[in-house]
């Protein structure tokens, strides 16, 4: 058992992976030598050289290229986008290729590319370093599509990751990077298209990933101290959704909030109250709400904490969700 920080968890996974398969290779801006940004690789070009550990030129779209030629070649390509804003760029080669070759190919082709992107705000950046693109990737057959909310998860997704023959799109917290907790690596990881109740309760299901998994713990502790019980679902897995979890606990306890960074508009949330509306529909007490970002471009580090949904506003969501 190791205390880690939640990028020191992907570092030690990506390590782990490394040594387990000479074929994993790491590519990306500033991935070398400095470590990445926010050191999520350091020392590995150290250890492993610059062969295995790439610093690729300031190119999204070649880096994703690239990484699908090396994986038609046998290889296993873990592609850093150094911030989320940074992966439009890539858009192209990610759905137009990377999302279809597989299928493209009537499955003879594998592309096992992952594709790490530090995504999120809360860390006072500037323009293009706050996103949250989840949608557009989970709107794309073809793709797996994860995201890692705590050090132990970061661990073993990651390795989860470089092992699916299937492409991943890897989103990792960036505000909780430095965020500290016990990893077994020994430990059986959940199914990498699982997600989790992280803590159970029975009056309200908070679905969350992410970020915000943080965010809707501490939002269930202060319910608590009302005399309100909310179960906390971790999803992990935004494409496929983990839909028997998410049935099973909201036909348990009758009411339903989805939190998300991402703007609320035309969110990962919309879909999933939507599945959880026809499903579930004899079982609600009150209609799903979402709590999310708002429809603007991500505010100047000043105004983000008034952007970001945030203890008060998720339990507003919980308050509304009683009143009906």
């Amino acid at each position: 058992m190791s205390t880690l920080t939640l990028a020191k968890a992907i570092n030690e996974g990506l390590r782990a992976a490394m040594e387990e398969d000479p074929k994993v290779l790491i590519m990306g801006e500033d991935v070398g030598k400095l470590g990445g940004v926010f050191r999520v690789t350091d020392g590995l070009q150290k250890d492993f050289g610059e062969s295995r550990v790439i610093d690729t030129p300031l190119a999204e779209s070649g880096i994703i290229g690239t990484a699908i030629g090396l994986a038609l070649r046998g290889y296993r390509p873990v592609c850093e986008i150094q911030f989320d804003g940074f992966v439009f760029p890539a858009a192209d080669q990610i759905i137009t290729q990377l999302a279809k070759m597989p299928l493209r190919s009537l499955g003879k082709l594998k592309l096992p590319v992952v594709v790490r992107i530090p995504c999120g705000g809360g860390i006072g950046a500037v323009e293009h370093h706050s996103e949250s693109p989840e949608a557009y990737f989970t709107h794309t057959g073809g793709l797996r599509v994860v995201a890692c909310s705590n050090p132990a998860d970061a661990y073993h997704m990651i390795r989860q990751a470089i092992r699916s023959d299937d492409p991943v799109i890897f989103f990792e917290p960036k505000r909780r990077y430095w965020e500290k907790a016990e990893v077994d690596k020994n430990a059986t990881p959940l199914p990498f298209d699982r997600g989790q109740i992280v803590r159970p309760g029975t009056d309200v299901t908070v679905l969350a990933y992410g970020p915000m998994v943080k965010t809707c713990l501490e939002v269930a502790a202060a319910a608590e101290e009302e005399g309100r019980s909310l179960e906390v679902v971790d999803l992990r897995t935004l494409s496929p959704l983990d839909t028997d979890l998410i049935y099973e606990s909201v036909r348990r306890t009758g009411r339903c909030v989805v939190a998300h960074e991402a703007p609320v508009y035309s969110g990962l949330g919309a879909e999933i109250a939507a599945r959880v509306t026809e499903a579930c529909f004899y079982s609600l007490e009150a209609p799903v709400l979402r709590v999310g970002g708002f429809s603007t471009p991500y505010p100047p580090s000043r105004l983000e904490d008034h952007y970001l949904p945030d203890l008060d506003r998720v339990l507003d969501a919980v308050d509304r969700a009683f009143a009906f």
